[in-house]
């Protein structure tokens, strides 16, 4: 299958299930708003090393959020909820809570389950907190030296699919990044979806365990290193390719995950000097969830 030119491998991404939250935060002004939305979601590209899987998902315009402000939408990850839960009580409280003006809601529809991350955040007031409604939402706000600071009672979570994927083969470098970069702008626009990895693009593709080094719980995929074409057996790099980005996709649904790699691949065709569009997967055998890539059209 070709889209543009441009070969679409007959294979899959194999992606995982995982607990997934997603709270806007909002500020007094859009940059104010983007850096507690960044901060709140940093250390966040992969849970084979970070405490969570995190992302901005989207900006909301002031006449679209409960308190009238700008605002940013960010999901937080954990394969296990008890991890999520400390993890949204951690960054909410240590990285939204600590910037100026902020304020936090949920923004999960559909919740499977709500985590109680404001009625804990509460005590941080030392008896000085107080309960209102923002929207019909139960809020609490917790004076600070410049204001209160307000967080929705609870957080909603549910069953998300992480590890889509696209790789991304290009006859050069400069080609790959380029695609790679307006992939990344394509699934933005594509609701309840983060790309975890720094920017969205991933430089270090890898694989489960180590073949020389049993301590590791992953190492580098050298199957999928351009500088190891002619060192490595079983390639799976095309000799003309010396361009290969890695995109991963975290959502709130399966069809969500699906929808993003669909709009990554219409955009990165459109880039010359891609080649080949293809996925990471473990055969099958790991990932509750097979994205197969042609029929994603």
């Amino acid at each position: 299958m070709e889209i543009n030119g441009v070969e679409i491998q007959d294979t899959f991404a194999e992606a995982f299930g995982i607990q997934v939250s997603r709270l806007l935060v909002t500020a007094a002004t859009k940059k104010l708003a983007k850096i507690a939305a960044t901060e709140a979601t940093g250390y966040g590209t992969s849970v084979i090393g970070c405490p969570a899987e995190a992302g901005i998902d989207c900006y909301v315009p002031p006449q679209e959020t409960p308190d009238g402000r700008p605002g940013y939408i960010i999901m937080i990850c954990n394969m296990d909820k008890k991890k999520l839960d400390h993890e949204l009580l951690e960054r909410v409280g240590m990285c939204i809570l600590t910037a100026a003006t902020t304020a936090v809601f949920d923004a999960m529809e559909d919740a499977d389950e709500k985590m109680t991350t404001g009625k804990k955040l509460k005590f941080y007031g030392d008896g000085y907190e107080k309960k209102t409604e923002i929207d019909g939402r139960t809020i609490h706000s917790i004076p600070l030296m410049a204001g209160d600071f307000l967080v929705e009672e609870e957080l909603g979570i549910k069953s998300g699919v992480a590890g889509g994927n696209l790789f991304i083969m290009a006859e050069n470098p400069a080609s790959g990044l380029l695609a790679a970069e307006v992939t990344v702008n394509a699934i933005e626009s594509v609701p309840g979806t983060i790309t975890p990895f720094p920017g969205g693009i991933v430089a270090s593709g890898s694989k489960v365990g180590s073949n020389k080094y049993k301590f590791l719980g992953a190492s580098t995929n050298e199957k999928m290193c351009v500088t190891l074409k002619d060192e490595v057996e079983e390639c799976q790099i095309p000799q003309q390719v010396d361009g290969v980005y890695e995109i991963v996709i975290d959502g709130v649904s399966e069809e969500a995950v699906k929808a993003a790699m669909k709009a990554g691949i219409e955009a990165a065709v459109q880039v010359p000097g891609v080649i080949k569009i293809s996925a990471g997967n473990f055969g099958g055998n790991l990932g509750a969830y097979k994205l197969n890539l042609q029929d994603l059209f």
